[in-house]
């Protein structure tokens, strides 16, 4: 009998479960008037037979209310469209768990993109002691940002741990009784929450699945690669956002900051503790348990008695384990040698930081803030006299030359004192957690060497000559990403920050912004102007002698950098730098693709996979001839040419404020931070996030940003008659593949039926043919260019869990297209507006179960 295919298994392992759990679950009263279960799926079918004759949303609704409401009050109609977006965002739920629960069915742990696939690859060139030495200097950094895009609270998050947990075992009363504790547990926090509350939330991931997957990776290596050797390095880090972002988030203060990595510090120890203890019921041999037990007291203590104060050092932790080994294969034949070293590794690879928290600002408040203490020193330092009206160049000399001391009581103004305690925070941060507690601060919109060079300064002010702080540029927009070259040339050749460099082992890291690149240039380009970056900036740092590490700032869906990651990262060739991948993990993605211990470990690994594909076995491979990367520039500047048209249409800007859920991000408790970086009023592209921008074309089952300018590029060429040249690339080179693949994702996620009574509208009409155009013309040479007769036909499962999660969703869209033309028509004087804030509730409402059924939609 042959395997089941993955589309089998997925029908059987998802699909038939979902049926079955969720024909349970709307049989379950949560409500006084209990037959909402039983409308919804009668909606349902009226939605999809609807759209299916091209009918609007506001004609379903009213189709189903004659049918099935007609005794309804308006007030009771209103009450129901609550409880299906209620019962919706649940059956979202049901979903989310059962695929979580059937992942290791669905995808072989040990296939394609495992550590397994690459030692044994390894092992059959004969490049074993090749990976080896590469892993010596090899590693990945997920950075986990608190990005509003993750709307379940925690104890929504506890239920589909427990419920995962019981599909897997087929424990169906407890299924049942998890279903009913499901329906009574309220999805809305009443008020945002608060840094610190983000903080506490991904912690919960870090303490229950990232610690143990990165141990066992780490133990895989030692004993498959390293042959039971200890691993040389670490191969995996951890970034932390929260508590240290302050880009826009003026909730972020110094004492949130220094909170955070309080907590991350005491969770960590509580970590070791509990591991501890669990090694000194094992190590009960003479010469072993009085040493294991003084390590559980010195951790006990350390997290249930300090206040900040620690019984145990780092060093102190590691000699004791050290010494614990030792005894362990000298005296015990290595009982439970494979345990002690899985905590060793641990124990390298968290020290007592478990994450490194980043500080980010924005270069604008930088720029701000400098002028502020300019003006103050000007008073006494005769060198910065006028130093507003310098040139770049004669900035940065006066820059070299400057020597002063401040302190944030110097200053009234509050982002500066703010500035100025962030830099304070890491040096306090750095004594209690390691160096490695906080040892990055990233400029964001960094749009100069000045940027740069202002902020080193700032250290130097505060009495910090030489910090131990990595300086991390972020290049976001399409200008600032061709310049990058060019600024990190300047600061390579400026004195006095190549001598920061050399403290910093040669070393810079270099963020790049794939989200705002999108939002700012389009899909192709912002992607292609990533690549160039990469290569201009790897070529420039090895000239100079420079250690060069991408830190890519990457979203859920491809249209900010999401999507098949692993394979771009596989795809990057000799000429862009390979020493480690650092990415972010943003909202949604942490919990979709590392909520679970067999998906963290498998995404995890594809990560290490990628690089040593990368840096392993295509080390010498091209990516692209000149030819190639010839015409792939071409198509960038077609695809931007036709975006930025796009952009600058005049209904742009007014399409996104009156036709989309633009505006009711803002009223979501489900981030601490603002949805736009300035607080006016008017709506400014510039200050507009990509998050809340790229999440209402997904809203709209739109997709805008993950395709518009693509099917442009690619007409032009099957205009020209040359179309064989973009086959040939698409054949020839994985990176083109792939983000022609992860586009197809986006076309896939859209469903233009739901707004197609827009082409009526007399103001809109006319732009959202242009969308749709776009839309119908990129599938088409997608369809066509691949070869296939649908899209993602090369990903069943995946296709059919998108199928699936749509039409859960249908519902809940349906009634926020309703609530929206409502809206407008109590605005435009057509209807009484009585019920203005009743449907302006309903259209936040149904944001959440849309956002967390596409899982990376924003």
């Amino acid at each position: 009998m042959y395997p089941a295919t993955r589309i089998e298994r997925f029908n059987e392992d998802v699909q038939l479960k979902y049926q079955l759990f969720n024909s349970i679950f709307i049989t379950l009263p949560f409500q006084a008037i209990d037959n909402t279960g039983a409308l919804l799926p009668l909606f349902s079918e009226i939605c999809d037979e609807g759209f299916k004759n091209g009918k609007s949303p506001e004609g379903i609704f009213n189709e189903f209310a004659e049918k099935y409401l007609t005794e309804y009050s308006d007030k009771e109609r209103i009450d129901l469209m609550f409880r299906f977006i209620q019962y919706v965002e649940r059956q979202v739920v049901l979903f989310d768990a059962i695929e979580d629960a059937a992942f290791s069915k669905l995808n072989n742990l040990e296939g394609s993109g495992s550590l397994r696939e690459s030692r044994e690859k390894a092992e059959n060139h004969g490049q074993k002691q090749e990976l080896r030495e590469f892993l010596k200097d090899f590693s990945i950094r997920p950075v986990l940002t608190a990005h509003p895009t993750q709307f379940y609270p925690g104890s929504v998050l506890g239920i589909i741990t427990s419920l995962t947990n019981a599909i897997k075992n087929n424990n169906l009363g407890e299924i049942k009784t998890l279903l009913a504790q499901l329906g009574k547990t309220p999805f809305i926090q009443k008020e945002k929450p608060t840094p610190y509350d983000e903080a506490i939330s991904l912690l919960w991931y870090l303490e229950n699945v990232f610690y143990n997957a990165a141990g066992d990776i780490s133990s895989y290596l030692q004993d498959s690669v390293y042959d039971g050797e200890l691993l040389p390095s670490p191969v995996i880090s951890f970034g932390f956002w929260p508590g240290g972002d302050r880009d826009g988030n003026p909730f972020v203060t110094n004492e949130i900051t220094l909170k955070v990595a309080d907590r991350l510090r005491t969770s960590i120890l509580k970590c070791y503790y509990n591991d501890v203890r669990d090694l000194k019921r094992k190590l009960t041999f003479n010469s072993v348990h009085e040493k294991i037990g003084e390590l559980e007291q010195s951790l006990y203590r350390s997290v249930f008695y300090s206040k900040g104060e620690l019984f145990i050092t780092l060093d102190e932790l590691k000699k004791g384990l050290a010494e614990i080994r030792e005894i362990i294969i000298n005296q015990h034949q290595s009982l439970y040698l494979d345990q002690i070293d899985c905590f060793i590794n641990k124990v390298n690879l968290f020290g007592f930081h478990f994450a490194s928290l980043d500080i980010r600002q924005n270069s604008k408040i930088h720029n701000a803030v400098f002028t502020n203490i300019i003006k103050h020193l000007e008073k006494a330092n005769d060198s910065v006299n006028g130093y507003a009206n310098f040139d770049e160049k004669t900035k940065l000399e006066a820059l070299s030359r400057l020597k002063a001391n401040i302190s944030p009581e110097d200053f009234d103004d509050e982002d500066t004192r703010k500035t100025l305690e962030s830099i304070l925070a890491i040096k306090t941060i750095q004594q209690n957690n390691g160096e490695k507690g906080s040892n990055r601060y990233i400029i964001s919109n960094n749009e100069s060497a000045l940027n740069v060079l202002e902020l080193l300064t700032l250290f130097s002010l505060l009495g910090w000559q030489t910090p131990p702080v990595d300086i991390v540029p972020l290049f976001e927009t399409v200008d600032d990403l061709e310049d990058a070259g060019h600024v990190m040339k300047l600061l390579y050749e400026n004195e006095r920050y190549a001598a920061h460099l050399k403290s910093r082992g040669n070393r810079q890291t270099i963020m790049l912004g794939f989200s705002d690149g999108t939002k700012d240039g389009g899909y192709l380009m912002a992607n292609w102007g990533i690549y160039k970056a990469k290569e201009n900036l790897t070529q420039m740092a090895r000239e100079h002698g420079i250690k060069v590490v991408f830190f890519d700032g990457r979203g859920g869906p491809p249209a900010r950098g999401g999507g098949k990651t692993h394979k771009f990262y596989a795809s990057l060739g000799p000429g862009i730098e390979n020493r480690e991948i650092q990415v972010t993990i943003q909202g949604q993605t942490i919990s979709s693709n590392f909520g679970t211990p067999d998906s963290c470990r498998f995404n995890l690994e594809n990560l290490l996979s990628a690089g040593i594909t990368n840096g392993v076995f295509n080390k010498s491979d091209k990516p692209f001839s000149d030819d190639q990367k010839a015409l792939i520039e071409d198509m960038a500047r077609i695809s931007y040419k036709k975006y930025m048209d796009f952009k600058g249409h005049d209904k742009f800007l007014p399409y996104l404020e009156k036709m989309s859920t633009l505006n009711y991000y803002a009223k979501t408790n489900i981030g601490s931070r603002p949805s736009k970086r300035n607080t006016d009023s008017k709506l400014d592209f510039a200050d507009l996030r990509a998050i809340p921008f790229v999440g209402s074309w997904s809203q709209l089952k739109q997709n805008v940003p993950g395709f518009f300018g693509l099917g442009a590029a690619l007409g032009e060429y099957e205009k020209r008659g040359e179309w064989e040249k973009v086959q040939a690339l698409y054949q020839d080179s994985l990176f083109f593949r792939t983000l022609l693949e992860n586009s197809m994702m986006s076309l896939t996620k859209s469903f233009f039926p739901l707004t197609a009574y827009m082409k009526d509208d007399a103001e809109f009409g006319a732009f959202w043919e242009i969308i749709y155009n776009e839309f119908l013309e990129t599938k088409r040479l997608l369809l066509k260019i691949s070869g296939y007769k649908e899209l993602m036909e090369n990903y069943p499962d995946g296709k059919a869990s998108i199928k699936l999660r749509e039409q859960i969703v249908v519902p809940l869209l349906t009634i926020q297209q309703y609530a929206l033309s409502a809206i407008r028509k109590m605005k435009n004087g057509q209807q009484d507006d009585a019920l203005l804030e009743v449907y302006e509730k309903i259209v936040t409402r149904s944001l959440f179960g849309n956002i967390n059924a596409a899982r990376n939609s924003a």
